[in-house]
């Protein structure tokens, strides 16, 4: 198990809504900046969106309007609210920090599926 462990994927439908949630196995989530990627079978690895540790938010044009990335700190997670899900969301979601990356972790598996 890597340092950082992704959570709380799963199927579901187009339109569907899915939370992720991004924690550090160590207890302690402290960080510069996070980044939620996605890797669609085939494809590379991308980062889908980012926030910092005052909070500012960044999106791909891809999930712009329809993720939230937000830091919950009375759980030390980083958490990707995902609504309004599309098939070409599927692919395995990761979290990693974004200016120091570290070992990717196993991910998380999202399928929307029609």
């Amino acid at each position: 198990q890597g340092q950082l462990v992704e959570s709380g994927g799963g199927l579901v439908q187009p339109g569907g809504s899915l939370n992720l949630s991004c924690s550090d196995s160590r207890g302690i989530f402290s960080f510069n900046a996070m980044g939620w990627y996605r890797q669609a079978p085939g494809e590379q690895r991308e980062l889908v969106a980012s926030i910092t540790r005052y909070g500012g938010t960044r999106y791909s044009d891809s999930v712009k309007g329809r993720f939230t990335i937000s830091e919950d700190k009375a759980k030390n997670t980083v958490i990707l609210q995902m609504n309004s899900l599309k098939p070409e969301d599927t692919g395995v979601y990761y979290c990693n920090f974004l200016y120091s990356p570290v070992q990717w972790g196993q991910g998380t598996q999202v399928t929307v599926f029609s």
